[in-house]
């Protein structure tokens, strides 16, 4: 580790009830982002145009902060000796998790124009939150007093992956349809017709994409996207849309014809828009008016980037005015269940 390395894990860690200057700057960036998060959907034409500026410079300083934290994770898990290494691991890897929601969060707020104070949770009990800056970093999330989110495990074999967590931009909506993933060994005219079945994350996200985009955020590592949460803030009209117009609109483009006599996989892909979604009963839409979907890659084993997309996308809800959250799982899909389970 080079000595600013070693300067930023101090200061990360400095005294009981005094941060050092990262982490402090960290925290005073964060609180002044979350405070003055009303100013950023101005126009730039407006009055305030500048305060939209200033709030997207802070922005950037911290997003390039929480960026060196995340390196300094990940330099520190290549190059610690295995002592050392097992003893600091679990309180830098808390606070990697902790910066990739944090973020990530603000990175989504820039995204917005919420036009009501952000909401948060009753004040949790001194002793549901841990000290230190990881604490007072989870008091700032709207999702802060939900402590179970937040404790954890840590791997019992660091990686020194590299994460970058963000909203959904705009290029990412190509994931809807896609092309050249069929076999070898297909005819042409058959490959030509399956490359316009829906991909994977075309399946899992579409009506997410077409309906809610504005709460779907992406997680990716060095080869590329690998994890995805998605979520519908009103789950009732979200669902009557999709019934109504979304999945009519996508059966007529994928005929259930489109896959016959091609292989599994692309007959699959087209036949899964053509199975009746299973309708939710009322009392779980009153109680959890929300719905979230979330998803890693099998190469993603650090449950600490899972956990991290959770509370992005939980925090982007419960800000709007979201009160409870509920997902869908097959009670035979064992990965989901598995995935789900672990993020408890």
């Amino acid at each position: 580790l080079s000595l600013e390395e070693v300067r930023m894990l101090v200061e990360l860690f400095y005294l009981p009830y005094h941060h050092g200057a990262l982490a402090q700057e960290l925290l005073e960036h964060f609180r002044w982002l979350r405070a003055n998060s009303l100013s950023v959907g101005v126009p730039a034409t407006a009055p305030d145009a500048c305060g939209g500026t200033r709030w997207r410079g802070r922005a950037q300083s911290f997003q390039l902060l929480c960026a060196r934290t995340c390196r300094l994770h990940s330099r520190f898990v290549s190059t610690a000796g295995r002592a050392l290494l097992y003893d600091l691991h679990p309180y830098l890897w808390d606070i990697r998790n902790m910066l990739l929601a944090a973020s990530a969060f603000i990175l989504w707020l820039g995204c917005q124009s919420i036009t009501a104070p952000i909401l948060l949770g009753r004040d949790a009990e001194p002793w549901a939150r841990r000290g230190g800056l990881f604490g007072e970093l989870q008091a700032l999330l709207p999702v802060g007093n939900s402590c179970d989110l937040f404790y954890h495990p840590p791997p019992l074999f660091p990686s020194s992956q590299l994460y970058l967590l963000r909203p959904l931009l705009p290029l990412d909506k190509g994931w809807s349809v896609g092309a050249g993933c069929c076999p070898a060994g297909v005819s042409q005219g058959l490959q030509a017709q399956l490359s316009r079945a829906p991909t994977l994350p075309g399946r899992l996200l579409g009506s997410f994409l077409s309906l809610s985009p504005e709460y779907t955020f992406v997680l990716e590592d060095e080869g590329g996207p690998c994890g995805y949460a998605a979520g519908a803030l009103h789950a009732e009209g979200f669902l009557q849309q999709r019934d109504s117009s979304w999945l009519p609109a996508v059966r007529h483009k994928y005929p259930p014809d489109l896959g016959a006599g091609g292989p599994a996989l692309g007959q699959e892909a087209v036949l899964f828009f053509h199975a009746e979604p299973l309708a939710v009963p009322q009392p779980v839409l009153r109680r959890f008016p929300s719905l979230v979907q979330l998803g890693t890659a099998p190469r993603v084993l650090d449950v600490g980037a899972s956990r991290s997309l959770a509370l992005c996308l939980l925090s982007a809800l419960r800000a709007n005015g979201s009160r409870g959250v509920f997902c869908q799982v097959s009670d035979t899909d064992r990965q989901q269940l598995s995935f789900y389970s672990k993020l408890g």
